[in-house]
């Protein structure tokens, strides 16, 4: 049997890891090919190209790298086509992803997508688009079902992996001790997120932000940097009391910490998983605003406040991220403010509907399935 993965970026690369080590725990004679990240390599899926360069967001980034863009999707076409895999898996990375499967489609290659497009939140008329492409579909997310379930999809919900991954590798004391951190110490994670753009745009105001509550309040801050971006992360940090530390490591960080300012993404949900509360940080490029404004209909942008449905963790949007508007609410959420003990309870109620642990090994007997029939 052989099966192709396809994700753009460092979510869906670890996802795509989960998934090939539960499909070869599984059947170990599953041949793994794919479009991914160095992480899925490692868990034994042949890369025929790995996205590390050519990852970009937001309309106008995509139009200046449009050219190699296309010559990818050319590329991983005419792969698709010759090798003819029993099933191609499309995990997350819609604009691109979804392009691929149209392609491929009409050869007769069968797609299963993990991680489908926000349908939910914006341009509701892609679940009938996509399920037109599509054989089925797995969603991780519950509130995802409903209008994928209204435009034909077969559609399940199978439980989040996040669940089963999100674990600190130390004991507290053992991360504080790691860390040089003292019990009575105060600890604030920047998480400016692992794509260039988001970093550009936001670390230097959570470091303006970092900067006041130093002098507010006496403040250790860590900054968890991705691979691929620590040269961009460390030309920005000129003040020596911000330490940086390999992104490996933040679970065990999160689990000490008294609270993050963090970009919106997927990193806010882990830090959901481990009871620490956020600030959460949502700015694009001017154009881009602009233009997603115009077809994002949602009450929340962060996932912790999207499973609750109500607010949760404080959402600071476009000119709202401002430093002294961050300073105000994180001080809300130092260990011993009143207010963090209710936002944790909550955090805890929200990810009660991620579901069970050991959704990697369902997804991964799903996918078997589908392409063995």
């Amino acid at each position: 049997m052989k099966i192709m993965f396809s994700a753009g970026e460092v979510s869906g690369d670890v996802h795509g890891a989960s998934l090939a080590h539960e499909i070869l725990k599984i059947y170990p004679e599953t041949e793994l090919i794919g479009f991914g990240g160095d992480l899925m390599a490692s868990a034994g899926v042949k890369l025929f190209k790995n996205f590390k360069d050519y990852n970009v967001m937001g309309v106008w980034e995509v139009i200046k790298n449009l050219r190699r863009i296309l010559k990818l999707l050319d590329d991983l076409t005419k792969y698709i086509v010759d090798e003819q895999p029993d099933l191609l898996v499309l995990i997350d990375y819609p604009d691109f992803n979804w392009r691929l499967a149209k392609r491929v489609k009409k050869f007769g290659v069968k797609v299963f997508s993990y991680i489908p497009p926000s349908a939910w939140a914006w341009r509701k008329g892609r679940a009938k688009e996509c399920t037109k492409i599509a054989d089925e579909f797995v969603a991780i997310f519950p509130f995802e079902l409903a209008v994928y379930e209204k435009a034909g999809a077969k559609i399940s919900f199978l439980g989040n992996p996040l669940v089963d991954t999100v674990k600190p590798s130390m004991s507290k004391v053992e991360a504080q001790k790691f860390f040089g951190i003292n019990e009575s110490d105060h600890v604030i994670l920047l998480m400016p997120g692992s794509r260039r753009q988001e970093i550009t745009l936001l670390l230097p105001i959570m470091l303006s932000a970092a900067q006041i509550l130093a002098n507010t309040r006496p403040t250790k801050f860590f900054l968890p940097v991705a691979n691929g971006v620590e040269e961009l992360v460390s030309k920005q940090i000129s003040n020596a009391e911000i330490i940086l530390v390999d992104s490996t490591r933040r679970y065990d960080l999160m689990s000490i910490a008294d609270a993050a300012i963090a970009t919106s993404g997927t990193v806010v949900l882990e830090a959901a998983l481990l009871n620490l509360p956020c600030v959460v940080l949502y700015k694009m490029a001017s154009f881009n605003y602009f233009i997603a404004k115009r077809f994002i209909d949602i009450d929340y942008f962060s996932l912790p406040n999207i499973l609750a449905n109500k607010k949760i963790l404080p959402e600071l949007l476009q000119d709202e991220v401002e430093p002294n508007r961050i300073v105000e609410e994180i001080l809300k959420l130092y260990r011993g403010e009143k207010n963090r003990e209710k936002v944790i309870a909550e955090l805890k109620s929200a990810c009660s509907k991620l579901g069970e642990s050991g959704a990697a090994s369902r997804v991964a007997q799903k996918i078997l399935s589908a392409a063995s029939t």
